[in-house]
């Protein structure tokens, strides 16, 4: 089977005209706040429109059919593709003149991953801050499932790299059509970013630090317009608790928030998945809050109303944190990992959780864990009664063992690309605490990690192979192993 290159490339070039597009966006909000990066931007959207437009118009007379192997490479090399041309408004407005550093700030905002190499976010012109967010929310939802959206028009069918961009288990859809399921999709991710800029304003914040931090949350992203993250306004408690309700949504089922739109919220309810990521979410939140309020000093708010003390502030800070590490967010309110010794190994584990499938967020994902510690514990029953056939259930419907077996090896593949990043960080001189954690969070998406990589610090003391490593970890995790690590094998490059 002869790979279809032609429209690999032309839709490489689509991709890239709608990245010119929200740069040229980018650039008209540096027109309204005249910060001097208006010109600049503007030609990083004229750049990248023009080699988007030569990639369409060298391959119009392209075959329409993307097969599976199209569909990897398509994904893969379109996240690539659009990081290298979402570095050129930082180099091109100076805001991070190396490329090293500007591919990973872009490669960390596009996998929402959240990691900075930025000393001094404050400094930078209000359109690269508004791109740097942007970023997040293109990858949020998948430039691919944006792409799905758009294909139609082209006469090209888009279910291989849907399956490609979205490898995990779920396989619910909105609508048999899978473009109308990335467009509905792509409603509700809209009207939370709107909603939440809207809360956010009302509640104190700027419009432009209310809609950048609506475009990192939604996303599960993590990057801030402050260099406090979201501790700059830890003296306004409803603005937190605003931004906790939103990483909450953002890392819950899409497809469940369409339902419950629907009226239809008892699907949402009866959910397995959606229960034990709320119960998770309760269970370690009391857990650490108890032990917050006992053993650890946090800020505590002086002059809110909501405010009742230290009870309230303890419970908000790890409330805010407990779900911002499990959907993979990032944003920070204080320093985790300065609480106690059995909090920092408690949030390290929080790393390898994830959201739920069909969310942004990244990591594993609960539905993996669920289905994993179910067939563990079936397989008590299965020594027991040698003979009988005992599936795995979920939301009362059996799990083909293809699916049970798929995550079995994801989550191998996991730990062991976790082991492999590890070794690699600390060969390049990373201390044990550090590359533990730097390994953790960037194949999870988390953002904050541990030791000099914790919540309070930032990527830029990385060496520059450290930097392009955990690029090549956050891309990976973002789309889920195997879209990435199956154009490695040389079995995929044979001729069938």
């Amino acid at each position: 089977m002869t790979l279809n290159y032609k429209i690999i490339v032309h839709i490489m070039g689509l991709l890239l005209l709608c990245n010119g597009g929200f740069m040229g966006l980018s650039a008209g909000i540096s027109a309204i706040y005249k910060d001097g990066a208006t010109l600049e931007i503007g030609m990083a959207a004229l750049v990248t429109l023009a080699a988007g437009a030569m990639a369409m118009l060298s391959t119009k007379g392209h075959k329409k059919e993307v097969k599976r192997k199209e569909g990897y490479l398509i994904v893969t090399f379109g996240w690539i593709v659009m990081s290298i041309s979402g570095v050129l408004p930082y180099l091109f407005t100076d805001s991070i003149p190396s490329f090293t550093n500007a591919f990973f700030e872009t490669v960390s905002g596009y996998t929402t991953t959240g990691a900075t190499i930025l000393n001094d976010i404050e400094i930078l012109p209000e359109g690269v801050l508004f791109w740097r967010s942007l970023t997040h929310w293109i990858g949020g939802m998948g430039i691919i499932v944006l792409a799905i959206a758009i294909l139609p028009i082209l006469g090209i069918g888009g279910m291989q790299l849907f399956s490609a961009e979205s490898p995990g288990p779920s396989a619910d859809k909105l609508h048999p059509r899978i473009t109308d399921t990335a467009k509905r999709l792509w409603y509700i991710y809209v009207g939370y970013t709107v909603a939440e800029t809207i809360l956010l304003q009302l509640a104190g914040m700027s419009f432009f630090d209310a809609i950048n931090h609506s475009l990192a949350t939604l996303s599960t992203g993590g990057f801030s317009t402050k260099n406090a993250s979201l501790a700059y306004w830890n003296n306004d408690p409803l603005i937190q608790y605003i931004v906790i309700l939103f990483m909450f949504l953002a890392g819950s089922n899409f497809v469940l928030s369409y339902f419950a739109f629907k009226g239809k919220i008892q699907k949402m309810l009866r959910d397995e998945e959606f229960k034990f990521y709320t119960g998770f979410v309760v269970f370690f939140t009391l857990i650490a809050a108890v032990t917050v309020y006992l053993k650890a000093n946090v800020p505590v708010s002086d002059y809110h109303p909501m405010v009742l003390g230290e009870a309230e502030s303890a419970f908000r800070h790890t409330l805010f944190q407990i779900i911002s590490v499990i959907t993979t967010t990032g944003f920070v309110t204080a320093d985790f990992t300065s609480w106690t010794p059995f909090l920092t190994v408690f949030f390290f584990g929080l790393m390898f959780l994830g959201g739920c499938a069909g969310s942004t967020s990244g990591g594993i994902k609960v539905m993996r864990h669920l289905l994993i510690i179910k067939n563990g514990l079936l397989e008590f029953k299965r020594t027991l009664h040698v003979n009988a056939i005992i599936p795995v259930r979920y939301n009362n419907k059996m799990v083909p063992e293809k699916i049970v077996y798929n995550i079995i090896a994801f989550l191998v593949l996991y730990m062991l690309l976790f082991i492999i990043g590890a070794l690699v960080l600390s060969f390049l001189g990373l201390d044990f605490i550090t590359a533990i954690g730097g390994a953790a969070t960037s194949l999870g998406n988390v953002g904050p990690g541990l030791g000099s990589l914790n919540p309070l610090a930032n990527f830029d003391g990385l060496p520059a192979l450290g930097k392009w490593w955990t690029a090549f970890l956050m891309l990976a995790g973002r789309l889920e192993l195997f879209t990435v690590l199956i154009i490695l094998t040389p079995y995929f490059w044979k001729k069938i």
